[in-house]
């Protein structure tokens, strides 16, 4: 397993069979569809429509008494949040070694043997590991004997490929409770897309297996809302207005803070998800706060486009992304389209 380790968070991907994705009007209670944009397309617009297709919330209305309950439904979720009532340890709880595991593939020198020890610490990523390796698409001539023979059949794609789609993507598909089939599933969709547009921008920036991780986890906050919203406002919400998606999301921001804190991440990421939380998007200070905002929105554009709400070749009018050169943020779009366009 020695080598270079960067080519454990590379491009590729390892092949993961998928269910055909549904239309996003084809799903019960699931808003219509904005048609896709052409053009030119403001990061606000986009944040809006990919909140309200994440949460998988109706369309905007001008209606007074509705304007009127979402604000009485935003202020208890303020609530909720600036008092701390909201128990964080009601989410799934990340396994303590994740972090530990990413940085330990840090080194170059780390051996199948170190990498075996570090996971035999977690029973969940054992059993992941050990049934992944048993499957067809790792069946060798000989049976897989021992934990430490399964790494390195895995390999750098392959584990990866374990530790988040076997671990992570059940803890953010769960952080949305009872609307998880929808929001859970969409939450993890745009999570795969940014922790692999993080990693591409992060080269000079700030190191790679940490902005993988701050892709992952950046909007589990949002979970946390959606399982608010079924709590708060279960029924209640015929029509959603823009300045309602909005306060939806700057709550998600600080909750992803808890939930970050909640999963004991590393203190940069925690840096980050705070300064998120804190700072206008325009003002980040932080390297790896600037390479999680870019992907975020150029995931949330990817994810949009695939699912036709937005022209997935669209320009987008977003200051607070161009401290990227546009040729590095264009090559991205063209790598995400490239990894997770449908076929």
């Amino acid at each position: 397993m020695t080598g270079n380790w960067w080519r454990f968070f590379a491009r590729e991907r390892t092949p993961v069979p998928q269910a055909p994705r549904e239309p996003a009007s084809g799903k019960p209670g699931a808003p219509a569809p904005v048609p896709a944009a052409h053009g030119s397309v403001s990061g606000d617009e986009i944040e809006e429509r990919f909140h309200r297709f994440i949460l998988n919330l109706p369309a905007s209305t001008s209606d007074e008494a509705n304007l009127a309950h979402e604000q009485a439904v935003l202020q208890r979720l303020r609530e909720l949040c600036d008092s701390g009532r909201f128990d964080v340890r009601s989410l799934p709880r990340m396994p303590s070694v994740l972090p530990q595991l990413m940085r330990a593939m840090k080194s170059d020198n780390l051996n199948g043997a170190q990498l075996a020890n570090l996971i035999r610490r977690d029973p969940v990523l054992v059993g992941e590991v050990m049934r992944v390796t048993g499957s067809v698409t790792y069946r060798t001539a000989h049976p897989v004997g021992s934990l430490q023979h399964a790494v390195v059949l895995l390999g750098q794609i392959g584990l990866r490929h374990v530790v988040s789609v076997y671990v992570m993507k059940p803890i953010l598909v769960a952080s949305a409770g009872a609307r998880g089939q929808i929001v859970g599933q969409r939450l993890w969709e745009h999570a795969e897309r940014c922790a692999h547009a993080a990693v591409f921008l992060s080269k000079g920036q700030c190191d790679p297996f940490e902005a993988y991780l701050a892709g992952l986890v950046g909007y589990s906050g949002v979970g946390a809302v959606a399982r608010l919203l079924d709590r708060e406002a279960s029924g209640s919400l015929a029509a959603c207005s823009p300045a309602f998606i909005a306060g939806c999301a700057r709550i998600a921001t600080h909750l992803t803070v808890q939930v970050g804190r909640h999963w004991d991440l590393p203190p940069l990421v925690l840096d980050a998800l705070t300064e998120h939380a804190e700072a206008d998007h325009a003002n980040l200070t932080l390297p790896m706060s600037r390479v999680l905002h870019a992907a975020q929105r150029l995931a949330m554009c990817q994810l949009l486009a695939e699912n036709g709400l937005v022209d997935g070749e669209a320009d987008y009018t977003d200051g607070s992304i161009t401290q990227f050169p546009s040729m590095l943020l264009h090559r991205c779009r063209q790598d995400l389209q490239k990894n997770f366009a449908a076929p």
